[in-house]
């Protein structure tokens, strides 16, 4: 397991990695029975153009990601040791399983239900800490980092600090909402200082939902210290267009304008 990093680390400029959430892809796959689009090799192809990581969000009803793609996702990052694999779900659900079973570098964990369309709500402090915490527990003893999705309330990261856990995953859907609108610098506002207070109380910020290639740069040159952005649902719609790889370089390249503005 990664050791924390002290906050003021985070004051330097950085690299953002780049998770591609593959979720979309299995989607796709699973309107027929002929197996393709692939999602294994899509994901090869998306680590050699530079993708940093994948994603995976396995639900009970299997509609896109299945137990099978897990496993042969775990596989193929074998070959990539350099890159992270994420696993992220609700821990009361199935998630633990492929924990348990995998070992993943990073777990993300997220309070969505069963039937839910996408996630949509961070966990809360203190009413969700008692519930966690002996999860949180058992993926440190099985040498698994763990991020948690929260919304971006300041108020909250000591809540999810104390916990244990080492990330946060920021929920950016409103700030997806707000792009290029006149609430965007107030909206933006909120996620830095939800990103100030996390680093304070010592956890590391990863970032995830409804971000792309218009609203990206804008967010990484706004809010300190992201470590890592999962995406998924626009990437994979670019990819449609663009082809996989010259996509994952588009995204780098729009990761790589905000750090060229921070340096």
């Amino acid at each position: 397991m990664n050791p924390l990093v002290a906050p003021e680390a985070h004051a330097r400029p950085h690299r953002t990695a780049l998770s591609v959430n593959v979720n979309k892809i299995a989607l796709l796959r699973n309107t027929r029975h002929i197996g393709i689009p692939d999602v294994v090799a899509l994901s090869r192809i998306a680590l050699e153009a530079g993708a940093q990581g994948i994603t995976v969000h396995p639900r009970p009803d299997a509609r896109h990601i299945r137990p099978q793609d897990v496993h042969d996702l775990h596989a193929l990052m074998q070959h990539w040791p350099e890159a992270e694999f994420n696993i992220e779900g609700n821990p009361f659900h199935n998630l633990m399983d492929f924990v348990r079973q995998l070992r993943p570098h990073q777990v993300t964990f997220v309070p969505d239900s069963e039937d839910q369309f996408t996630s949509d709500h961070g966990w809360r402090f203190p009413d969700d800490a008692a519930r966690l915490q002996p999860l949180i527990d058992e993926a440190h003893a099985l040498g698994v980092r763990v991020s948690l999705f929260m919304d971006p309330l300041a108020g909250q990261m000591a809540g999810a600090r104390a916990t244990g856990a080492e990330r946060v995953e920021l929920y950016t859907e409103t700030y997806a909402a707000a792009h290029g609108t006149p609430r965007q610098a107030d909206v933006l506002a909120g996620f830095t200082a939800a990103a100030e207070a996390a680093l304070a109380v010592g956890l590391e910020l990863n970032a995830g939902h409804d971000l792309n290639r218009a609203n990206l740069t804008d967010f990484l040159r706004a809010v300190p210290g992201v470590l890592e952005v999962s995406i998924g649902h626009a990437l994979i719609a670019d990819a449609l267009e663009l082809g996989m790889a010259e996509t994952i370089r588009d995204y780098q390249r729009c990761i790589q304008r905000a750090f060229a503005a921070s340096a």
